[in-house]
């Protein structure tokens, strides 16, 4: 229960996150909550997470564990990441069952990162998806892409203002996010 973008314009690009937790019908405002920033800095970029809130902690602490990952691109985010599931299995005791059917064992989590080569996401199959604009995860997100949808080809707008339209849309409209939100902004590799 969420709203975090990634927006990819020109040069620059942002990662952008709300700061409400949900717990069933209870909500924990950043007013209330020590730690409200969900963006973790980590191998020269940024992440975030839908899903769990154990799986801040949980990540930060695989992606200090795991040695030679690499976040450059699709196949390399992959494969950091299958390198990852076994560290969550057997050092943090993931739950890797959703649904029976399932192809592969899932790692319960959604992750979004802005890194200097682009904007990514690895979803709980350990999909791996690279956005050439913009995207969104959580709860939030379809509010966050359709006001980003709407403002992107303004020239008027950075990444990091696109990046802050889709996070307010995403805290007016869904009951599970709220201001103040979180955002940094880095620079594409060339």
């Amino acid at each position: 229960m969420t709203t975090v973008v990634v927006v990819k314009k020109g040069d620059q690009i942002a990662i952008a996150a709300d700061s409400q937790s949900t717990f069933g019908d209870t909500r924990l405002g950043a007013g209330d909550d020590a730690c409200w920033n969900k963006i973790f800095a980590a191998h020269d970029g940024y992440f975030s997470i839908a899903g769990s809130a154990a799986h801040d902690l949980v990540l930060q602490a695989a992606l200090k564990k795991v040695k030679n990952l690499d976040f450059s691109d699709r196949p390399a985010i992959f494969e950091s990441f299958r390198k990852l599931h076994p560290k969550l299995k057997d050092d943090f005791f993931l739950k890797v069952d959703e649904e029976e059917d399932d192809p592969y064992e899932s790692s319960q989590m959604t992750v979004l990162m802005a890194n200097p080569y682009g904007i990514f996401a690895v979803y709980s199959l350990r999909e791996v998806y690279e956005y050439q604009r913009f995207w969104g995860i959580g709860s939030g997100r379809d509010y966050a892409i359709g006001a980003m949808n709407a403002v992107y080809d303004n020239p008027d707008f950075s990444a990091a203002d696109i990046a802050r339209i889709g996070i307010e849309a995403g805290c007016a409209f869904d009951v599970s996010s709220s201001m103040p939100m979180t955002s940094y902004t880095l620079e594409k590799n060339k």
